[in-house]
């Protein structure tokens, strides 16, 4: 393990870079484990342990494994709960033995859950009651009521946590079923490597052998050919079998330009839910809900108002916002007031002031113009339907902080050039044509009040 570590963290330099990894990365300690499968990293504050939560969870899972291909769960804690394990290079250790074989009969794999997200932990009103009580059921013994499950919402809404749960759940209630987490990009990426090693077998048996299989973030495979070859197949398999699916997207399956027909029309068949942009009340609650995962942490309700009002985007986005305020103040050692909590969220207080998203803009869009919002994201190309793209697109980059490649992926998959045009061209017209012209201004009024 200490030789991996080192190996680990010198990818993690290469890769990130000096400056991101001294400052978030460099802390990380190896940290005894009392499970063989498990890695347990610790870093010395919360607001380190949820930024590498967030960004690298999944990467320091590859790179162990890529190393250790035993290794199935990375734990990323705050404090040292043990003795740390020093970090060894490789140069300072001696050749390794051989590997013994490894047996034929393997214990269930276990997904990397995250402990965070749980049922009791998601805090339901009207907007996910239905994507929640649609994975409370699937995560029930016996026969289920429907499968698959499709989640879709925006980013940060919730459908991560949702999928963490019901595995976390259905393991608890059926301990020795093999339950498989993964994103749609991983599944891209153990496939791609089955295919180079020649052993495609174990791939297809490995996912299609899952009592339970959950996917995120399907949008990722939009245009792979291959990938959706296989995935289909998989799918296919996996509920012929009568067995548990459960598949999260940006959008709904019908939105998922790029994605082959008849993938989507499986996905629709079983239960499709989505999560909507939470609300005030459902912003406060969230609020409370994270304090009493901090003990002794005190914040008024004054800059719990603050911060419920004037972050709306996400939750995710709502969640580092208290993170930061609360371990700013433990850096500082200064006491959680209104004035504090304004001085430290200064920029993200200021970008939420006139932050608008792109699924906004799309159903203004669409709304104005007398579409469907599915019509912005597909490949029709028509010009009652290719303008009013071209006009979400300038109002994307216009009002939002989301980078053209980013754009483009929540206009069904295009790529930047595409949405670089859409500008152009409407900046074009807006100095030529009156109709359009009135039409983009009458739009961003509407979305900037």
């Amino acid at each position: 393990m200490a030789r991996a570590w080192g190996t680990v963290r010198a990818h993690l330099r290469e890769s990130a870079g000096a400056r991101l990894f001294d400052q978030w990365l460099k802390p990380m300690a190896l940290a005894t484990s009392d499970e063989p499968d498990a890695v347990r990293l610790t870093l010395p504050s919360a607001f380190m342990t949820n930024w590498v939560r967030n960004h690298y969870s999944d990467r320091l899972l590859q790179e162990f494994r890529a190393v250790l291909p035993g290794v199935r769960r990375v734990t990323i804690e705050t404090g040292v709960a043990a003795a740390p394990v020093p970090v060894l290079t490789v140069e300072s250790l001696p050749a390794p033995a051989p590997a013994a074989p490894v047996p034929a009969a393997k214990a269930a794999e276990r997904p990397p859950l995250d402990p965070r997200f749980s049922f009791d932990r998601f805090v339901v009103d009207a907007s996910n009651r239905v994507a929640f009580n649609a994975a409370r059921a699937l995560a029930e013994p016996g026969v289920p009521r429907f499968s698959p499950l499709f989640l879709h919402s925006g980013t940060g809404q919730g459908k991560t946590h949702l999928m963490h749960a019901i595995g976390a759940a259905y393991l608890e209630a059926v301990p020795d079923a093999r339950v498989l987490l993964m994103s749609a990009e991983r599944f891209m990426f153990d496939f791609v490597s089955a295919l180079r090693n020649r052993d495609t077998h174990s791939f297809k048996t490995r996912l299609r052998s899952a009592d339970l299989l959950l996917i995120d973030d399907l949008q990722f495979i939009a245009g792979k050919d291959s990938t959706q070859e296989e995935f289909f197949h998989t799918i296919n398999e996996v509920m012929g079998a009568g067995k548990r699916l459960v598949i999260s997207a940006d959008r709904c399956p019908q939105g998922l330009d790029g994605v082959e027909a008849r993938i989507t029309s499986r996905l629709s068949c079983g239960l499709v839910a989505d999560i909507k942009t939470p609300d005030l009340a459902l912003r406060r609650a969230v609020l409370e809900r994270k304090l009493v995962d901090m003990p002794g942490v005190s914040v008024p309700a004054e800059v719990l108002d603050l911060l419920a009002v004037r972050i709306t985007a996400n939750i995710r986005d709502l969640e580092g916002a208290l993170n930061r305020v609360v371990a700013y103040a433990q850096l500082t050692d200064c006491p959680v007031d209104l004035e504090f909590a304004v001085a430290t969220l200064g920029d993200v207080l200021r970008g939420a002031e006139r932050r608008v998203t792109i699924d906004e803009i799309q159903k203004a869009v669409s709304a104005h113009f007398e579409l469907k919002p599915v019509d912005l994201v597909s490949a029709r190309r028509a010009v009652v339907v290719a303008r009013p793209r071209q006009i979400a697109m300038y109002l994307a980059k216009r009002l939002t902080t989301r980078s053209l490649p980013e754009i483009g992926r929540k206009f069904g998959g295009r790529d930047h050039s595409t949405v670089i045009h859409a500008v152009r061209r409407i900046e074009e017209l807006r100095d030529k044509d009156r109709e359009i012209d009135t039409a983009v201004r009458f739009l961003l009024r509407e979305l900037e009040g």
